[in-house]
């Protein structure tokens, strides 16, 4: 009978620990933009960027609503209809390895993408005409990019402590 009850307390002791070390996947969402929207979810690590305008700008490392769930961020789809990318708008999100960046994007602001070690490529569409300074700033993952003919402008330090990048394509 002892040996029963101490069977129990084992199996509910053993329960509990189980249902303490799940993860619950969970999504956030809010507003990055006066008509732009973003969601997380923590579960896949898809940032989603959706609606139309310009994202808002970020001036503190912090500031962006994604900030805490940023380590759960491994990609990030951009819809067509947003036109810029913020300043400071991923800085820090060192798990994103993808991001696809749509045809309606123009801009890319200021330390966009500083620090985002886990980036390796990435392609940037034809509408874009400006890149911030620092835009990809210590993005040491970072091995190819390719720059269309219609960017303008390039700002300071674009590529700053890009360490692994080995190609920079610009087409005709």
């Amino acid at each position: 009978m002892k040996q029963l009850r101490t069977l129990k307390v084992l199996l509910v002791a053993l329960w509990c620990l189980s249902v303490s070390v799940k993860s619950y996947a969970e999504v956030y969402s809010g507003s990055c933009g006066e008509s732009v929207k973003w969601s997380v979810d923590t579960e896949t690590g898809l940032l989603e960027i959706t609606g139309s305008g310009e994202m808002k700008d970020y001036y503190y490392d912090d500031g962006t609503p994604w900030y805490l769930h940023r380590s759960s961020i491994n990609k990030c789809t951009i819809e067509n209809s947003v036109t810029s990318i913020g300043y400071k708008a991923f800085k820090a999100c060192t798990g994103l390895t993808s991001i696809t960046i749509p045809e309606g994007v123009t801009s890319i602001g200021d330390r966009a993408f500083r620090d985002c070690t886990g980036l390796t490529s990435i392609t940037i569409p034809e509408s874009v005409t400006s890149i911030g300074g620092y835009a990809f700033g210590g993005c040491t993952g970072l091995t190819s990019i390719t720059i269309p003919n219609s960017v303008t402008s390039i700002g300071g330090g674009a590529f700053y402590g890009c360490t692994g990048l080995t190609s920079i394509t610009i087409p005709n």
